[in-house]
């Protein structure tokens, strides 16, 4: 009997440390300045991503975190009024009203493809808040 409770035992803990393997996360982080978005990478792989965003001090502003999916390279994005014409891109997610020295998260389930990561406070997205993101299958 004891070795059919070891059995169960280690066919349990293999299965938990395969759900973990399953659900394995990537965490990017964003630093949002007051003339950029900054990436501590360009490239994760496909599946759930944590945007661990935080507004720099050296900004005295609040900015936001818009994460829209397109093939368009993350400065040719069209601009009306002073802000990039969201509707016209499929919207991921978004975090806003991230203060200078305040952190907030994100998680989305992200596909493989190309993303635009951008400020779309007016005038923000011009003034260079805006990055590029590749997701690998």
């Amino acid at each position: 009997m004891k070795n059919g409770r070891q059995v169960v035992f280690l066919s349990a803990v293999v299965l938990s440390l395969a759900s973990i393997r399953a659900n394995a996360s990537e965490t990017l982080r964003v630093e949002l300045t007051s003339t950029g978005i900054h990436l501590d990478t360009g490239k994760v792989k496909a599946g759930t991503v944590t945007f661990e965003v935080s507004g720099s001090s050296d900004s005295n502003t609040e900015h936001e975190l818009v994460v829209l999916k397109t093939d368009l390279p993350d400065s040719r994005l069209p601009v009306q009024k002073e802000k990039v014409a969201e509707s016209r891109f499929k919207k991921i997610g978004e975090v806003e009203d991230v203060a200078p020295g305040t952190s907030k998260r994100l998680t989305l389930k992200l596909g493989a493809g190309r993303y635009v990561l951008i400020c779309n406070r007016p005038g923000h997205y011009s003034m260079g808040m805006h990055a590029s993101l590749v997701v690998e299958p």
